[in-house]
């Protein structure tokens, strides 16, 4: 990370506006004054002509930003957050302070910091002044002030650069949340070391997942039908069965509560979950198949996938049989591992979750990728860790952009942490902050760390694993997030429904840490 003389070098123009205004003096003055604000999510050409402009017409510069709560403009914005954002301003020379705005307009900081000029783009006059604008121009000529365009005839958009190619910052992303929350990658190392012997119940719907690979013959001449060679097929135990392997990688003590059928993939399952270390305790029901996703692959692609289940609810006295051990397995942590196959649905899910003792962390995930489920009926959870298409089918939301509509969930769960999986987009998560701690983000975002992606599937159950148990040992949603990612990051990086090992996440960690310290 940045060592204290580079970080002061620049950290030390960031400030408040009333910092901003007590240095200053107040109006009129002088030394005049010009402020700018905007959004500057990436601060492009466009940005740097505006501010040299804005400059020349004033001895002192005030950069304001909207703070990342009031950006609602295109889906995952901002793509940088605030205090990066405030920190790529404050490093170029011309500007002298730097303001994050915690309104939705700068019309409460213009009345406070009182410049003699505030600075706008070409692009808000040249059609005519935009309502915005005159309440803007208003509040500075209350108190005899003077609003300026800058000129240019080339407008730049942030929007348009970022469709064409985002920036890789998740490494600075990474350590912008680290240092506003006091933490840095040994703090990361030591929560994989708390959340070793920790007791997890994990509850849900084993999944056997296989891939057969096959050589591409070709297509059949009278009909539209690819032929391939079968080469070897490959089963991994996936679904709850691959969260409690992450888990048991991670260090944990797991139960594994499930259903199986009666049938040849059932014991290939008993036995590599045992072979893992896990405690098992798994229902047989010979009236369903164990439930089986096979992949047809050919060169890489995956060209089929062929499913072998049923999902039927379980019956009234496997039920119970779940009941009861929920009632009777000591736990630290409970993981409902939710895959719509039987165990969980609207009549199950109630009783299933009171049999919860009391104290315990309580942890769910619920997947929708070709079933019907809804995150919601796990209300008032410690982590949820639903993914964006989730999120929308549980709130019949197709059309609001991702932060709104996961701080909605956020607050229709009750949950106390959601962590919205965002694929390659990384994640975000949402947080309560108590009253004293005001300052704390009560959201944040992370890019994902996957450097080559070979096969995404498993990378959430990786990070719920990991997810839930930092959030347990630490009680940091920053913690949990990262690693989180970075397990999500490993998995993704190798096919197969593998586990996680702490050895892995170490060696992912280090790995950026070198990107961080420029080792």
């Amino acid at each position: 990370m940045m060592d204290d003389a580079s970080r002061q070098l620049v950290s030390h123009k960031i400030k408040t506006a009333r910092e901003v205004a007590a240095l200053i003096g107040p109006h009129p003055r002088a030394e005049k004054v010009i402020m700018c604000h905007g959004t500057f999510d990436i601060v492009h050409p466009g940005h740097v002509r505006h501010l040299l402009y804005a400059k020349s017409k004033g001895s002192i510069l005030v950069a304001s930003l909207t703070a990342d709560a009031h950006i609602t403009k295109g889906n995952f914005r901002p793509f940088v957050p605030q205090e990066l954002r405030a920190f790529n301003l404050a490093a170029l020379e011309v500007v002298d302070y730097v303001v994050i705005d915690p309104d939705p307009t700068p019309l409460a900081n213009i009345a406070i910091i009182r410049p003699d000029y505030f600075a706008k783009g070409y692009e808000y006059g040249r059609d005519g002044i935009h309502p915005r604008t005159a309440e803007e121009k208003v509040a500075v000529e209350a108190y005899g002030g003077e609003i300026i365009f800058t000129p240019g005839d080339i407008v730049y958009s942030s929007t348009k650069i970022m469709e064409v190619e985002p920036p890789a910052i998740a490494t600075e992303k990474l350590i912008t949340l680290l240092e506003a929350e006091r933490l840095d990658f040994g703090g990361l190392r030591d929560a994989l070391e708390k959340i070793q012997g920790l007791r997890v119940h994990v509850v849900g719907d084993i999944i056997i997942d296989s891939y057969t690979q096959c050589s591409l013959i070709g297509g059949m001449i009278k009909t539209p039908t690819i032929s391939v060679r079968y080469q070897e097929r490959k089963d991994f135990v996936g679904g709850a069965g691959i969260v409690a392997k992450h888990l048991t990688a991670a260090g944990a003590k797991v139960t594994l509560s499930s259903v199986l059928g009666d049938d040849p993939l059932a014991e290939f399952a008993r036995r590599d979950l045992t072979e893992a270390g896990i405690e098992c305790a798994l229902i047989t029901d010979p009236t369903r198949p164990t439930t089986n996703k096979n992949a047809i692959v050919a060169g890489g692609y995956h060209l089929l996938k062929v499913d072998t289940l049923d999902n039927r609810s379980i019956s009234e006295r496997i039920l119970r049989r779940f009941v009861a051990a929920l009632q009777d397995t000591p736990a630290d942590i409970v993981v409902f591992s939710d895959f719509r196959h039987g165990i969980f649905n609207r009549e199950t899910t109630p009783p299933l979750t009171a049999a919860i003792p009391a104290k315990v962390f309580r942890v769910a995930d619920s997947q929708v990728a070709s079933r019907w489920g809804n995150i919601l009926e796990f209300s008032g959870f410690d982590l949820i860790t639903p993914n964006e298409r989730e999120a929308r089918f549980a709130l019949g939301d197709q059309d609001s952009v991702v932060r709104p509509l996961g701080l909605e969930l956020y607050r229709r769960s009750a949950s106390k942490t959601l962590i919205l999986k965002l694929g390659e987009r990384g994640l975000l998560t949402f947080r309560g902050i108590p009253v004293a701690d005001e300052d704390v983000r009560s959201f944040f975002a992370l890019d994902s760390f996957a450097e080559k992606v070979v096969d995404a599937v498993g990378a959430g159950d990786a990070l719920l694993a990991y997810a839930a148990l930092s959030l347990y040992a630490t009680g940091s949603p920053v913690i949990a997030s990262a690693l989180g990612s970075f397990a999500a990051a490993v998995e993704c990086e190798r096919e197969g429904n593998i586990p996680v090992r702490r050895e892995d996440l170490f060696g992912k960690l280090e790995r950026f840490e070198r990107l961080a310290t420029y080792r």
